[in-house]
């Protein structure tokens, strides 16, 4: 009974984790010409992929470019980001885990 206890723990401990992977930099999202922008805030992105099991996905997605759009839209103005970071990070759970590419960066928006 206890050995079987033990492997019930294992097994589930096992089953759950999480990771972090840093992705990148860039000084911006797009060419920007020195002193054609104003600086707003900074800003974060997130877009995610979900799985049911670790191997049935639900959602589509984990992509950079939507996580860039998702910073983008927290500021009305914003038509870039800079000093743009980009980071992967994998959480796992007992049911289901997910995969998640975050953005970070300043929103800028033209003078």
């Amino acid at each position: 009974m206890v050995r079987r206890m033990i492997l019930v723990g294992v097994a589930l401990i096992w089953l759950a984790g999480c990771g972090h992977v840093s992705g990148g930099i860039a000084p911006s999202t797009i060419p920007l010409e020195p002193g054609s922008y104003r600086v707003l805030n900074d800003v974060q992105g997130r877009d995610c992929l979900y799985y049911l099991l670790s191997i049935l996905p639900l959602s589509g997605g984990n992509e950079t470019r939507r996580a860039v759009s998702a910073a983008l839209r927290k500021e009305p103005d914003a038509i870039a980001l800079i000093n743009v970071t980009s980071d992967t990070f994998q959480q796992q759970f007992i049911l289901f885990n997910r995969t998640c590419t975050e953005v970070h960066g300043t929103a800028v928006a033209p003078k």
